[in-house]
This record gives structure tokens, sequence and C-alpha cells, in this order.
């Protein structure tokens, strides 16, 4: 009589090859998961690094064909546009926000034109155009919910009609995304997406893209007032909640990684189309901790993209996007 092996369930049996690994893995990421944020600015013939983004720039409209066409090659789905808002164009209103040939309408045409394909995302705040630096219209000391949302109706607008695919609004205004969906519509613009930042929270993860969007060192005071409170999970449900029946189509959890809780839950709970954006803070510490050789740059940036996918994540907005294609294309 044979005697039984110990222990009777190997798990590494599964684990033995790289083929059998592919085979049993419960959660692929590929290119059509990727959303690359851009940096757009002012100026002619300049591409801008951001010192706080290792590997990251910004680019004037007369190099952002060439800037994204790699993107395009790999098939990257779409692109997300910031602009580096000049400040003379900057005011405590964000007048600029509304204007159909600011550097996001501009950037939308170009791309549109050159790239018919691409998936366009658009940011919708004020932050970039306010010489306060917040997302939305100051009253006395309080950023003005309802104020702000008739400003965001004007940019959601401008920007649909510029070639803007998805609408995106991060400003965490109470009842932007119905105000938005309503503008849209009797613009006819029914078939512009809304991706909300639903559960977006008042982050000390930001730091960097502030740098880079020009908005870190005019603001005044925090976001605590309107950003959500790192303390709270069920509030972002309740969030997710509002922004879906005002007529969001998809919702985002911003932070990533520090919120894969979260990101799990609205999955769980909801069962719509969810991302995540790797803020600045994220990407700046994996590509910090690489460029001094503490990790491996590659496998860590994979591997965090990948537990964005293991959370529930349809997609993720990522720094790394154009760098994990290029990985994924190879195999």
């Amino acid at each position: 009589m044979s005697t039984p092996s110990f222990p009777g369930t190997r798990l590494r049996r599964n684990r033995t090859d790289a083929w059998t690994r592919r085979l049993t893995a419960e959660n692929v990421l590929s290119t059509g998961d990727l959303i690359w944020p851009i940096f757009i600015m002012d100026g002619e013939n300049t591409i801008s690094a951001v010192p706080s983004m290792p590997g990251v720039s910004r680019v004037t409209l007369d190099r952002l064909v060439g800037h994204v066409e790699h993107a395009a090659k790999l098939g990257i789905p779409a692109l997300a546009l910031f602009p580096m808002t000049p400040p003379s164009l900057k005011d405590a209103e964000g007048t600029e926000a509304k204007n159909p040939e600011n550097l996001i309408c501009r950037a939308a045409r170009l791309l549109k034109r050159e790239f018919p394909d691409f998936g366009l995302v658009g940011d919708v705040a004020l932050d970039p155009y306010t010489d306060h630096g917040h997302d939305g219209v100051i009253r006395g000391d309080y950023v003005a919910n309802d104020d702000t949302l008739e400003i965001l109706q004007i940019q959601s607008v401008i920007q649909a009609e510029a070639g803007i695919d998805i609408i995106a609004p991060s400003d965490m205004m109470d009842g932007r995304v119905a105000r938005i969906r309503a503008a849209l519509d009797a613009k006819g613009l029914i078939h512009t997406r809304i991706m909300s930042y639903a559960a977006k929270y008042a982050s000390a993860f930001y730091g960097p893209f502030r740098d880079a969007v020009g908005s870190g060192k005019a603001l005044r005071g925090d976001k605590k007032t309107y950003q959500m409170d790192p303390a709270n999970s069920d509030e972002a449900l309740r969030e997710v909640a509002m922004d879906i029946a005002e007529g969001a189509d998809m919702v985002m959890v911003k932070p990533g990684m520090p919120y894969l809780d979260i990101i799990r839950r609205v999955h769980d709970t909801f069962k719509v189309p969810t991302f995540a954006y790797q803020v600045s803070g994220e990407y700046a510490m994996i590509a910090g901790a690489a460029d001094r050789g503490w990790i491996d740059r590659e496998r860590a940036m994979m591997e965090s993209l990948l537990a964005f996918k293991r959370a529930g994540c349809a997609g993720v907005l990522t720094y790394f996007a154009v760098e994990a294609a290029e990985v994924l294309r190879r195999g």
C-alpha cells in the first residue's frame, strides 16, 4: 500500500513555469487598460521636464503630435489632457476655463484631426485657471459650490464641442455631474461621456501634479472642504452612488494605490466601469526610488498597475502608460 504524499495539495505546482503562471493568472493587464495623462503648455517648440516627475514633460502644441505619436502606435486607447495655464490668464473666477480657444480646446481639435481614433479625456475643474489654485470660485473664504457649477457647465460644453470624448469633472462640487449632463444634452452632445472623479481624496500625493500645471505655489490653504477625508470609506460609496444617479457613465477613485480598498468596494457595490488615477506622487515615488537603484522600475511599475486590475479597475490613468505598453508589447 502506497503512502499518501504530503501535502496532498501543492499550490506551487501551478507556479512551476511561466506558461503555467500565464494560464492560471486571475487578472491580466493589457494596453487597452491604460489612459495616458499628458501636460500641455503655451509657447513654441518646447518640451519642458517636470522636475518632481522624472521622465514626464510638458509640451507645447506644436510638439504635441510628435509627443503622442508613439502612444498611438502602441495602441493606448486614450489621453487625458491637463493644461499649464500662463499666470497672465489666471484670475479669481477661472475665466480662461470658459474660453473656447484655451489650451485644452486647441489641443483637442489638433489631436482629433491628427489621431481621430484616440479617445480624449478632458479635465473639468477650475484649479488650472484660478489665481488662488482652488477647483472652484471663492465667496468670502469658502469655495462656492453652486457658483462653480455654472462655470463647469460652460467648460464641459466647450471641451466637448472641441472634440473631448469624455468629460472628467475633478472638482468634487456637489451636483456637478447632473448639471454637466444637462448642459451637454441641451447642446445635443448626447454621446459625450462623463467619467466622474467620484471619490477624490484630499491627499498628500498630488504635489508633483500641482508643480506640473503651475497651481501648487498659488494654492491658498487646502482643499479639505470639498475633497474627501482619507479616513472615510462609506462616504465614498455615497459619493459614487450620487454621481451614477446623476448620469456618470464611469467613475474614478483618486489617488490609486493608497485607496485600493475603495476601488474594490466601488467595483463590488455598483458594477460600473471603475477607474483609478495613479497620481503624480505615486509615480514620483516609484520613479525616484528606481533612479536611486532602490527598486526595479519596470517590475514595480507593472506590479503596481496589475494591483489596480486585481482591485477591480476597468482601466488606469497612469504616467507609466507608454512604458507599460512597451513592456506589454514585448510580452
